[in-house]
């Protein structure tokens, strides 16, 4: 019987108890049975991972190409100051009127 009350690892696969042990972690058997059952298929899914074919395929950060979306800082028209005020839900002397936030 494993460590951790019954639930010991499958071949290969993460025992709780021993990673318990080495964080110092306090569990009961019942809540690292329960770790264990719940992390099994995830390490499952590691393993079945691990046999994808990823030969000639290039590592990367980002499922899609990034390219430099930075554009020159080039000073351009701004909106006319009306156009602008007209959206505002209050102005007053060409500025944005808000309401009061702190008492």
């Amino acid at each position: 019987m494993a460590e951790n009350g019954g639930a010991g690892p499958a071949p290969g696969g993460i025992d709780v108890a021993h990673v318990c042990a080495l964080a110092h972690f306090d569990f009961a058997p019942d809540e690292m049975e329960k770790f264990q059952r719940e992390l099994e298929p995830i390490a499952a899914y590691v393993r079945k991972l691990f046999e994808v074919d990823v030969d000639g395929v290039e590592p990367t950060q980002y499922g899609q190409p990034v390219y430099d979306v930075f554009r020159e800082d080039v000073p351009e028209p701004t909106l006319p100051r009306d156009a602008v005020l007209a959206n505002a839900p209050d102005s007053s002397d060409d500025e944005f009127r808000m309401p009061k936030i702190v008492e």
